[in-house]
């Protein structure tokens, strides 16, 4: 199913059923409510809609039982590719590991107004993006660099790092989908390490609170998944352009 209508505002939702007659009705359901959707029929589906870059959701509808790609597998992969708040939907309880897993569950059938309520009753807590004060690479880390070694070699290291944060983003994303602190903690302790010692502000930073697990002042919270992802991603999307920009020999 193409886009559809939106209406400024309200969540993009992508909707992944594999049962078509329930995949039409909620996606007639929230086209009629205003809402921008696209439909996957399974979980490989939603996956390859998502590596493709043309559905950016805000929200995630996917039935909990599905053949395939489905339950905490398919969880952890929406969480490692998407920042999109996750919703269970199914015609019973989901699966304990599943409903934990998710923020929040629907059970069929439902209605425009149960929809609704869903979406307002979890709402994404504030939480910060990296600090635009921090300097994506320090300035000073990067000049001891150059001394120590040639434009190459700082550039190697650089590159190396950003393929780094791309495979701790995976692992993160699947912690995540697991709810498992201690792992989530321990990629947040080896992102502060490696790029506090290549002097990468911004994901240290990020790195320091995911190891912390609350934030302290600044209120990052652990709860906050979608955030905690996006901030990253950022981070690492700005370490590739310095990369690019200023990096090349």
């Amino acid at each position: 199913m193409p886009d559809l209508a939106f209406q400024s505002g309200l969540p993009e939702v992508l909707l992944i059923d594999d049962d078509l007659v329930s995949r039409e009705v909620t996606a007639t359901l929230l086209t009629l409510s205003g809402h921008t959707v696209q439909t996957a029929e399974d979980g490989a589906a939603s996956m390859k809609l998502l590596a493709e870059g043309s559905c950016r959701p805000d929200v995630i509808l996917m039935d909990a039982r599905m053949p395939g790609l489905s339950g905490m597998q398919l969880v952890a992969e929406l969480r490692a590719h998407s920042a999109a708040r996750i919703y269970a939907i199914s015609a019973s309880e989901p699966p304990r590991d599943v409903a934990a897993a998710v923020d929040g569950f629907l059970l069929k059938p439902f209605g425009p107004d149960a929809l609704r309520r869903l979406f307002e009753a979890s709402p994404q807590p504030p939480a910060p993006s990296p600090d635009p004060e921090d300097p994506v690479v320090s300035p000073e880390t990067l000049a001891q660099f150059r001394r120590m070694m040639p434009e190459p070699a700082v550039r190697q290291i650089y590159t190396a790092m950003v393929a780094d944060l791309g495979r701790r983003i995976q692992e993160l994303g699947a912690a995540i989908g697991r709810n498992d602190e201690a792992e989530i903690r321990r990629i947040g302790h080896a992102i502060k390490g490696g790029c506090g010692m290549a002097g990468a502000l911004q994901a240290a930073r990020l790195g320091s609170l995911l190891e912390s697990g609350n934030g302290g002042p600044d209120g990052y919270r652990l709860d906050n998944k979608a955030a905690v992802l996006r901030d990253l991603r950022a981070a690492t999307q700005a370490l590739e352009r310095i990369l690019e920009a200023k990096l090349l020999v």
